[in-house]
């Protein structure tokens, strides 16, 4: 049997009752009161389509019928589950009828807009609803169920940005192997853009190490939120993953590969940074990406090259790892090019390399005037894009006479 109350407690008691009563009662014209007031001052609320409009309805609705509840239950006195209405009893009792998706349409300040007004109304109506000795009592009740329903309104939208995050991460890294193993289509652009990608301009890939102490899933947030807040600052759209011990970050709207690198190197662990070729577009970064990699891979053998270093500057490096991308692109780029503006080129650069660079050795050799050696030299520089007196050139054209001989 439940203990006996005492007159003051039953006092209360039937005053809850009382005031609670009341309240329900004008569930409907308060309601009404509420939206017309956001229809007059919110311009949001208007932009509404009906059905969204209608679930905002039933949401003032459900928070009058909840303030009725809540006092009848014993306005949050003990704190207990059954007598608090905070948390998630409260959360589901105002916006449990509400779809979840109503979270990604109506922002969390337009959520504070509606539950401000809400209140206003029922204070505003007090007097009109209750006797006046009751008021005083009802407004100081109203202001505490504010302080619960402001409560409840945070740990729904905690709960949906938890949840987004999750996703979207998992979406991101979804986007991004889905780059490193060449299979973006259609799927992947849609995903992309769901994950904030907004397909801006040209495309690059980076890849390094993850800084020491990324590995966990909250320290990969706040890398990703980091590589993402570099990637702003340079005008610089970004998607990230960690795989393995590798970070793989998307760069959109690049226009030179090595500056947009940069931007975000500082996000990297020690070691190599790589960037890739910039491609047209995402469903071409896989091109980038198998570059980078390859690029990544051949690094160790260049331990003085920049951070960032473009993967076309380790060509030498990642010929020697075995790479058959980077043998035809000395062939393809360098070699014939040589050879089809003119043949004596190769045969000039062949000699400068055979006479340790000398200059007037090679012209002794071939029987010309050391300018004629030097002409040539600038047209290899202009064809080829590399300067055979710069000593990683100089290692790349040597190369690239080695592999195109052996092609033919």
């Amino acid at each position: 049997m439940p203990a006996p109350q005492g007159p003051a407690t039953a006092r209360r008691t039937e005053w809850r009752e009382r005031c609670a009563s009341a309240v329900s009662r004008s569930t409907g014209s308060l309601s009404s009161a509420a939206v017309t007031r956001m229809e007059a001052e919110h311009a949001w609320f208007s932009d509404l389509d009906a059905e969204n409009r209608s679930w905002v309805g039933l949401i003032l609705q459900a928070g009058v019928r909840g303030f009725a509840d809540w006092l009848r239950r014993g306005e949050a006195t003990s704190g207990a589950p059954d007598h608090g209405g905070h948390g998630p009893a409260l959360a589901a009792s105002v916006f449990g009828a509400a779809p979840r998706t109503l979270a990604g349409i109506i922002t969390l300040a337009q959520t504070v807009d509606l539950v401000r007004l809400t209140i206003e109304v029922v204070e505003s109506n007090v007097d009109a609803m209750v006797d006046p000795a009751d008021a005083p009592d009802l407004q100081v009740a109203v202001s505490r169920y504010a302080r619960e329903v402001a409560f409840a309104t945070a740990e729904v939208y905690a709960r949906a940005a938890e949840a987004r995050g999750a996703w979207d991460a998992r979406l991101e890294a979804l986007v991004v192997d889905a780059v490193l193993r060449a299979e973006a289509d259609e799927t992947v652009l849609s995903r992309a853009s769901a994950v904030g990608w907004e397909a801006r301009g040209e495309v690059a890939v980076v890849l390094g190490d993850v800084a020491a102490g990324v590995g966990d899933p909250a320290a990969e947030t706040g890398l990703f939120e980091e590589v993402r807040r570099c990637a702003r600052a340079a005008g610089l759209d970004a998607l990230c993953a960690v795989q393995g011990e590798r970070l793989v970050v998307l760069l959109g709207g690049v226009r030179e590969a090595r500056t947009a690198a940069a931007a975000v190197a500082p996000t990297f662990g020690p070691g190599p940074v790589v960037v890739g070729p910039v491609v047209t577009d995402l469903t071409r970064a896989h091109l980038s990406a198998r570059a980078a990699l390859s690029g990544y891979r051949a690094a160790t053998g260049w331990p003085q090259a920049p951070r960032p270093v473009p993967s076309v500057d380790l060509l030498p490096e990642r010929v020697m790892a075995g790479d058959g991308h980077a043998r035809r692109h000395l062939v393809e780029d360098v070699y014939r090019p040589l050879a089809a503006e003119r043949d004596i080129l190769v045969s000039t650069l062949a000699a400068w390399f055979a006479h340790a660079g000398s200059t007037e050795a090679t012209a002794r050799g071939l029987f010309v005037h050391p300018n004629t050696v030097r002409y040539r030299l600038r047209q290899v520089a202009e064809v080829a894009g590399l300067d055979p007196h710069d000593p990683r050139d100089a290692l790349t054209l040597q190369l690239a006479l080695v592999l195109g001989r052996q092609a033919g």
